[in-house]
């Protein structure tokens, strides 16, 4: 059953008087009552903080309930960075910082404990979740899916929480306007969304209270991104704020403007953890949580140290010594293994094909470039400049294997 939360205004205490009772809920177990084909509206809120848990919940929900019903589903996640289904992590996540995070958090001043890096199923792009955010889903029949639709229920919900000046823009995020500010417009919640043959799926995040604000954009600024050409979808980043709402509120009114839109709930239900014991949930759960799932769904990309044909873009200065023998450096990479590694030293004019040994190689795998370069034939010196450097671009302390 759902479990009415505590709320702190009169708008949230007046929400009894839309919502079923729960008398009117059926009390069945999560996994049987999300697939009755008379359950026609649903309404779940997680109690886990669990990213991956939260993730592969949706997931079922998305695959289990009646192609004709529509669901809301709310949560909360522990800090964690969630990114798309074909996004490159490399790309996208500053590694090395999430690194420092987790192994010496007192040095960069964080305090949120480690922030987890979750690979989502549906598109869009790379998003911060903490304990001050809430996520929303919707699930619907594809013939009434758009992309607005549940936005606006979200800003109908910020409006009547005493939060007017917001909007959804010409991308479908949601947006706040603050007069009289140097910037004037601030991203409060972006959306991603996954359509299949018999359901369609948006969910988006609202920033309300984060403590971390200041440290979002560091995260999601990878210092691989200037090396890096990919086939996956890059982010778009824009300047963020919070909205300055309890959570609880939050979710009240969200439930508060989806009953309005779709009348009584055949199913109102708060999940926990216990949900792992289902079989059909911890089988996606532990798919989410895999290394193969997390890197090795990577799109195919280059990374290059130098300008080159398909990728003209001047690149930063190296902060390495590049007068050994080895002064420049690319592979191709797809799923996570190299395909080629090129290697251009002082007595070779063009870039070649000199380094099979590491063809099939996993990159996340490589818990040391430097022993790596040398293994596959790279002169000492050589790596042991430019391999330091790729294991901090690259994040080598976040994504190596653990012991």
């Amino acid at each position: 059953m759902f479990l009415n939360r505590p709320v702190r205004n009169s708008t949230s205490r007046n929400i009894s008087r839309l919502i079923p009772s729960v008398s009117a809920v059926q009390r069945r177990r999560f996994t049987d009552a999300a697939s009755y084909s008379t359950n026609k509206i649903q309404v779940y809120t997680s109690s886990s903080r669990d990213p991956f848990l939260n993730l592969s919940v949706e997931h079922h929900l998305l695959q289990k309930t009646p192609p004709d019903s529509t669901i809301l589903f709310l949560y909360t996640n522990d800090p964690c960075i969630v990114f798309g289904r074909n996004q490159n992590p490399w790309m996208e996540v500053n590694l090395a910082r999430l690194a420092q995070f987790r192994e010496d958090p007192a040095s960069v001043g964080w305090s949120g404990g480690p922030v987890q890096l979750v690979r989502r199923r549906s598109g869009g792009g790379a998003v911060f979740h903490d304990e001050g955010n809430v996520n929303f889903s919707v699930i619907c029949p594809p013939a009434v899916f758009d992309r607005n639709k549940h936005a606006e229920m979200v800003v109908r919900a910020l409006s009547s929480l005493g939060k007017p000046n917001t909007r959804v823009n010409e991308r479908h995020d949601i947006v706040m306007d603050i007069p009289d500010d140097p910037i004037g417009t601030y991203k409060i919640s972006g959306s991603a969304y996954k359509l299949t043959r018999l359901r369609s799926l948006h969910h988006g995040t609202c920033l309300l209270r984060s403590p971390n604000l200041k440290n979002i954009s560091g995260m999601l600024r990878s210092p691989a991104e200037p090396f890096i050409k990919t086939r996956g979808v890059d982010s778009v980043r824009s300047p963020v704020r919070n909205v300055g709402l309890e959570n609880a509120d939050f979710e009240a009114a969200v439930i508060e403007q989806f009953a309005r839109m779709y009348g009584n709930f055949q199913v109102q239900e708060n999940i926990s953890d216990e949900v792992l014991e289902k079989e059909i949930i911890s089988k996606g759960y532990s798919e989410l949580q895999s290394r193969d799932w997390i890197y090795g769904q990577t799109p195919r990309f280059t990374f290059s140290t130098f300008p080159y044909a398909e990728d003209p873009r001047e690149r930063p200065q190296l902060d390495f010594d590049a007068s050994s023998s080895l002064t420049k450096l690319r592979f191709e990479a797809r799923h996570g293994l190299v395909e080629k590694f090129m290697a251009e030293g002082a007595s070779s004019p063009a870039p070649k094909d000199s380094l099979p040994a590491l063809v099939s190689s996993s990159i996340y795998n490589v818990s040391s470039w430097s022993k790596r370069l040398s293994q596959a034939g790279i002169d000492s010196d050589g790596a042991a400049k430019i391999g330091p450097w790729m294991d901090d671009v690259l994040g080598v302390e976040f994504t190596k294997p653990t012991q």
